[in-house]
């Protein structure tokens, strides 16, 4: 049922991501960077429009500062008992993003996240809402701490 219901996810993921951008006006200077994959931080960090916005040494040192206080989960636990120093690191170049897509002139990154819910809940829009902002909250702090334009 896991693999239905994620190849589900992927599949609605892509529509709606071609779909976004087949609608894209052609003077837009926004540009998707995961089209069709997800890509962990470290990859991103790694291309040069990413470099433009702020080198990937100063988004560690801001990363590592906002992960360490993030509680660690019981089910990472050993992981970080082997190397408490890199598991923060690790933690946070390792963080998978469904999309992103940049605008170089403005040196803005969007994080896109799809989340699969229920409509049926009053509210769930906000919950899940509020679930991504806080899954991604540590990327989005350190951005703004490495590159505050």
């Amino acid at each position: 049922m896991a693999t239905t219901l994620t190849a589900a996810h992927h599949s609605i993921w892509r529509h709606l991501y071609d779909s976004v951008y087949a609608a894209q006006k052609p003077k837009s200077k926004l540009k998707s960077v995961t089209l069709h994959k997800e890509s962990n931080m470290s990859t991103l960090w790694r291309r040069e429009e990413f470099l433009k916005i702020c080198s990937k040494k100063k988004l560690a040192e801001k990363a590592q500062d906002i992960e360490v206080t993030i509680p660690v989960k019981k089910s990472q636990e050993a992981r970080y008992n082997l190397d408490p120093g890199s598991f923060f690191v690790n933690s946070f170049w390792g963080r998978r993003l469904d999309g992103v897509a940049i605008n170089e002139d403005l040196q803005i990154v969007y994080i896109l996240k799809f989340k699969r819910s229920t409509d049926r809940d009053e509210g769930f829009l906000e919950v899940k809402e509020a679930e991504a902002n806080e899954q991604h909250k540590c990327i989005m702090d350190a951005l703004k701490a490495a590159a505050p334009k």
